[in-house]
């Protein structure tokens, strides 16, 4: 995988990677509920999505609420949205104290392994990605979001207590989709991005460095995904974590962020997902060969979209992106 990151800084080799999965639902004729609940069916979309775009790797499915399901949290499920956590489970100090570490592979998170490990086998001449939130943003979907922020003042020992426990899960989910032949993880930590950089140093990257370090090698990557509007200022912290791949969303300048992060990580980015799903083709040809011109020649960008992809996107819009960025980088 590192012989990979260094082959994709050739522009001959680039391909657009976008966050891509659940517009499959679009083609399969399926709900989304249906989708999430199935491994065959995961599998077919994201052959699917590799038939007909062909892109530099296969993600698997971004859904953050696969890991909060397991420790215990409500989800609200829909047939053409991607789920989403309802309320908390964690109010107090003796909640975190009582929060069970769930054995991998309960609920949906199987689920996704297996779906992981078929397309893999079905899957052979690019890098597959598993998908799984990062441990703040676990966090706080188990403290309540806006109650995450406050505890990380009021309540620090008690954050880190619940942060203890998801990065322990997390380490050994991610294992698992290492162990079923996965090429690596893309881990979104949106929360993290509305921090400060000392807040994230403390309540974040520390725990992905864990994770880093105990998962990626020369065979695995852990990449880092994070949309928050911070995070021009957070480079120093984000870096601290090991990662070599990042992938930022469209709420800052990725034409910026290039300019503070160092030439030997993989940055990838960031046109508007809603953007894909909602602009007319015309303005999509626009934005996407905008960015290209700009910065489409740096040797470690790849364009993407700035986060996961809505279900109900405009094929057409799709299609067009990776039309666009393919002739760009063809030619």
């Amino acid at each position: 995988m590192n012989k990979w990151l260094q082959d994709i800084r050739k522009k001959e080799n680039k391909r657009a990677m976008p966050v891509l999965t659940f517009p499959a639902i679009q083609l399969m004729n399926v709900s989304v509920s249906e989708l999430i609940n199935d491994s065959d069916l995961q599998v077919q979309a994201l052959k699917l999505i590799h038939e007909r775009l062909n892109p530099l790797a296969i993600m698997g499915f971004m859904d953050l609420s696969v890991e909060a399901e397991v420790f215990g949290s409500h989800i609200h499920f829909t047939d053409d949205e991607v789920p989403n956590v309802v309320g908390s489970i964690i109010t107090c100090e003796e909640d975190a104290i009582n929060l069970k570490i769930p054995e991998v592979g309960d609920k949906r998170t199987g689920i996704n392994i297996e779906a992981i490990q078929k397309a893999k086998k079905e899957i052979t001449d690019c890098p597959v990605f598993a998908g799984c939130i990062g441990p703040f943003s676990l966090a706080g979907r188990l403290l309540d979001v806006t109650e995450a922020m406050i505890y990380c003042y009021d309540e620090p020992d008690m954050v880190h207590m619940v942060l203890e426990k998801v990065t322990d899960f997390l380490i050994k989910y991610i294992q698992a989709y290492k162990d079923v032949g996965a090429d690596g993880v893309f881990m979104a930590e949106p929360l993290a991005g509305i921090l400060s950089p000392d807040l994230c140093d403390e309540f974040s990257s520390q725990y992905v460095k864990k994770i880093v370090d105990a998962l990626d090698d020369d065979h695995f990557i852990v990449a880092y995904h994070n949309c928050g509007n911070n995070v021009l200022k957070m480079v120093d912290t984000m870096l601290s974590t090991g990662c070599k791949l990042f992938h930022f969303g469209n709420a800052i300048s990725v034409q910026e962020m290039l300019q503070k992060m160092p030439n030997d990580v993989m940055i990838m980015g960031n046109i508007d997902p809603v953007h894909l799903k909602d602009f007319s083709t015309q303005e999509v040809i626009d934005e996407t060969t905008s960015l290209l011109e700009e910065i489409g020649d740096v040797d470690n960008f790849v364009i993407s979209s700035g986060c996961d992809i809505p279900p109900l996107s405009n094929w057409d819009n799709i299609d067009t992106f990776m039309k666009v960025s393919h002739d760009f980088y063809q030619k």
